[in-house]
């Protein structure tokens, strides 16, 4: 059954337009609590938030749906979203939300919901979840309605539990490491953790304005940070994103480190360790060729998945694997976490930095990636994936690369996007079928 307001990672939209109004906030809240108060206890949900001017507004209608519903609400301020799913199991709540749109503009919002256990929602409780926004809510009576307070010493919390990962006997003397927080939610706590744990840290992207979130910085936008690095004579670079659950690395040269290299870095430590399980890693569809052939010749499997850091947990979960994430930059170390978490991931890079005593540019760069080319085609409505054309058109490039190379081929899961991406050892090949496949779809959707 299609949902109707859930998308690949919660409820997401420009502010003030359907479905990321006040009201739409409120009615979650309802509804969310409603179908999670189960028991004759004090239910109680932990609302996180990032840096985006909206957030004060949905955060406030949230408190007024969970509690007119009977949920007591812990608030945390801004923190970044694998904070708030620990938090959600170290509290004993009943219920974690994150209003965040992670690396989108300042414009639009969203929010993310997390079980007790600190897990995304399956799709079961959304699509109960939705029934119930669509319908009506039973509210408590007045002497049950729940109360609001505020946690001060969250980002204590999370800044604690964030050291815990990093190994013991290891410390972050005589490195210097710029840290960019993009202006989001991890804009005090990651820099202070890198400092408790001895770094000299280099702030940029921390001084939110409530509009600036990862405009011209955090890891969808290195270049500040590779000119900093470089400026500042740092041994790496650190950019997270507006909710810090994804991570991408600059090395001392100033040359970005993705996602793939960074799984590929902490795959190979840990099963130098003995730590790695399954004896291999989970990653999407997107995740470089190159990466593949790179673990294989470690002895290393790896596991694909649609993309979407939940379908690479669910992976991780069914098939007891404890390393995955996506080419972006989430990164899920089910040993610590329950979703991808920037900081935490970098402690890992981190850890074999200092292990290795090489340089970033010697140790991050793993492999050298395939040729791979991404392009998105907006379309206005339909299915144009479906339009008899392109189908052709998609069906004659996978005879062109095959045993050479790979095509991905896939709707946005969050705006009204196609997008086309193959890769190969012959870059003019991959570069001819991309632009074939988006004209079609273009043609398609008029």
């Amino acid at each position: 059954m299609a949902r109707k307001y859930f998308g690949t990672d919660g409820i997401r939209g420009l502010t003030n337009a359907t479905p990321m109004t006040a009201a739409m906030a409120m009615k979650v809240g309802m509804a969310a609590g409603a179908h999670f108060r189960r028991g004759d206890h004090r239910h109680r949900v932990v609302i996180g938030k990032d840096t985006r001017l909206s957030g004060y507004m949905l955060e406030s209608a949230m408190v007024a749906g969970f509690t007119s519903v009977g949920m007591d609400v812990v608030l945390l301020g801004p923190m970044p979203t694998p904070a708030v799913a620990m938090l959600t199991q170290s509290m004993r709540a009943d219920l974690g939300v994150m209003i965040s749109a992670s690396h989108n503009p300042y414009f639009d919002n969203g929010i993310k919901l997390f079980g007790p256990d600190g897990y995304k929602l399956s799709d079961a409780d959304e699509l109960a979840i939705e029934a119930l926004i669509d319908g009506d809510i039973d509210l408590s009576p007045a002497p049950e309605i729940g109360r609001a307070r505020r946690v001060d010493d969250a980002q204590g919390r999370y800044i604690h539990f964030a050291k815990s990962t990093f190994p013991k006997n290891m410390r972050l003397d005589g490195m210097k490491i710029v840290v960019d927080c993009a202006n989001g939610a991890a804009y005090r706590v990651a820099p202070t953790a890198l400092w408790e744990l001895g770094a000299e840290v280099v702030a940029i992207g921390v001084t939110p304005n409530g509009k600036n979130i990862n405009d011209g910085v955090g890891s969808t936008a290195p270049t500040l940070l590779c000119e900093t690095v470089v400026k500042t004579g740092a041994h790496l670079g650190i950019a997270l994103d507006g909710d810090a659950d994804r991570l991408i690395v600059v090395d001392e040269k100033g040359h970005v480190v993705d996602g793939d290299q960074l799984m590929a870095t902490i795959a190979s430590g840990w099963a130098r360790s003995g730590r790695l399980k399954n004896g291999g890693l989970v990653a999407t569809v997107m995740s470089n060729l190159g990466l593949e052939r790179h673990l294989a010749a470690q002895g290393i499997g790896m596991v694909r998945t649609s993309v979407g850091d939940r379908h690479v947990l669910e992976a991780m979960r069914a098939q007891g694997y404890n390393v995955g994430g996506e080419q972006s930059g989430h990164i899920i170390l089910s040993d610590y976490a329950t979703t991808g978490d920037g900081l935490v991931a970098a402690l890992q890079i981190l850890a074999e930095l200092a292990w290795a005593g090489a340089p970033a540019s010697e140790l991050l760069h793993r492999f050298e990636p395939l040729p791979q080319l991404l392009k998105n085609v907006r379309f206005a409505g339909g299915k144009p994936l479906d339009d008899a054309a392109v189908k052709a058109v998609i069906a004659q490039a996978e005879v062109e690369l095959k045993g050479r190379g790979r095509l991905v081929i896939r709707p946005s899961g969050t705006e009204p996007v196609i997008r086309v991406m193959a890769e190969g050892d012959d870059p003019a090949q991959v570069e001819a079928v991309v632009d074939r496949i988006c004209e079609a779809v273009r043609v398609a959707a008029g």
